[in-house]
């Protein structure tokens, strides 16, 4: 028999992640607890929250990251958003953008729409399904001092980086980031020295 898993405190386990990259590093959060955590951590100008667009977090961050090669690109999602676009994880283990990293906050439910279990309480093994699709980089995160190492490989921007982060189904008190989809996109685009439109 197997031990079962320790499950980290996500808030925790986000703001030190957060406090760890470097400050030209662009934040893609999913929809729900990942951008609360991401903006209770500290808003920066770099992070895009998506409120809606479920399943759209690492398609957007594979975007950034193609886009932006020289500035480390980081989506933090949950896994019941991140399941519902799975199919996204063929496209980047086929072009394995070295600055990507996907973290997926996994604590075996979808957390949004009512706390029911999602497919890694049945038994998907997330690192698997990363790793069958070419992601070799695929971690699974279980103690907080793997923190410090997956910080490191952000910096590093040598290979695609996924960590499935396997988190408590604790709610901390929600904090959201400002709803105004126009401003996020103008701050968002400002740190990246765009204009706006």
């Amino acid at each position: 028999m197997t031990a079962t898993p320790v499950r980290l405190d996500r808030r925790r386990f986000v703001a030190d992640l957060i406090a760890r990259l470097p400050e030209d590093a662009l934040v893609v959060t999913g929809l729900g607890s990942p951008s609360y955590d991401v903006f209770a951590a500290g808003d920066r100008p770099g992070t895009f929250y998506l409120w809606g667009a479920m399943g759209g977090a690492a398609p957007l961050a594979l975007g950034l990251a193609l886009a932006q090669p020289g500035r480390p690109v980081v989506a933090v999602t949950g896994d019941g958003e991140h399941l519902m676009g799975i199919g996204t994880l063929a496209t980047i283990g086929a072009k394995l953008p070295p600055n990507l990293t996907l973290v997926v906050l996994d604590n075996a439910h979808f957390g949004e729409t009512g706390m029911q279990p999602s497919h890694t309480g049945l038994g998907t093994d997330l690192v698997a399904v990363a790793q069958g699709f070419g992601i070799r980089g695929a971690v699974r995160i279980t103690d907080p001092a793997q923190t410090e190492d997956l910080a490191t490989r952000i910096k590093a921007r040598a290979a695609t980086t996924y960590a499935q982060v396997l988190i408590s189904t604790s709610e901390p008190p929600r904090a959201l980031p400002p709803r105004d989809g126009v401003a996020n996109k103008n701050s968002f685009r400002a740190a990246l020295g765009l204009s706006s439109f």
